[in-house]
């Protein structure tokens, strides 16, 4: 009988652990899901960012939020009419065909944060501007680099600090402190 490494049964064994888990996981939330109750179920919003409100005016039904039994009805009712995928989700195909223009998803703070660094700077946390007035990765200012907690030179902060004051500055203002690289 040929022996095993060691290394491979351990592996063996946490990969039927996992599998075991997941298998575990699954079955508790598929019975959980009847638990849910059928006002729960009925908030759940399955059109791409779009209020479901207006999906239903467009529809011509009653405008009460909710994508309920009647909403997937007149959705796919629509679909089929349409020439579209029928499967009751106000999708971004659906929603242009209903005329209504999907709101975009909102973005990640710390993707628009890495964009804003390397469009100011570079990414660079030293980086100065040529005539001394914006400091940093970020190219705070003096007076917002303090509005934010901030003390001393920005440049000299750790890229970790200026990140959190970023972070801080940003969800307290949005992208407008970065009127060009905030766009």
């Amino acid at each position: 009988m040929p022996t095993i490494d060691p290394v491979v049964r351990r592996a063996r064994r946490v990969r039927g652990s996992l599998a075991a888990m997941a298998l575990v996981s699954l079955t508790f939330a598929a019975a959980a899901a009847p638990a849910a109750t059928d006002r729960q179920a009925a908030k759940v919003v399955r059109s791409s960012g779009s209020s479901v409100a207006a999906v239903q005016r467009a529809l011509g039904i009653t405008a009460d939020g909710i994508y309920g039994p009647q909403t997937r009805k007149a959705v796919r009712r629509f679909q089929r009419a349409h020439g579209l995928t029928v499967d009751g989700v106000a999708g971004p195909q659906t929603l242009a065909a209903l005329g209504i223009k999907a709101r975009a998803a909102k973005e990640d703070p710390a993707t628009v944060l890495a964009r804003i660094a390397q469009c100011e700077s570079g990414g660079d946390p030293t980086a100065v501007s040529a005539d001394r007035r914006y400091f940093g990765k970020y190219q705070f200012s003096r007076p917002t680099w303090r509005s934010v907690g901030g003390r001393g030179n920005p440049a000299r902060a750790s890229e970790a600090e200026q990140d959190q004051r970023a972070l801080t500055l940003y969800e307290r203002e949005g992208t407008r402190p970065w009127p060009v690289c905030g766009r």
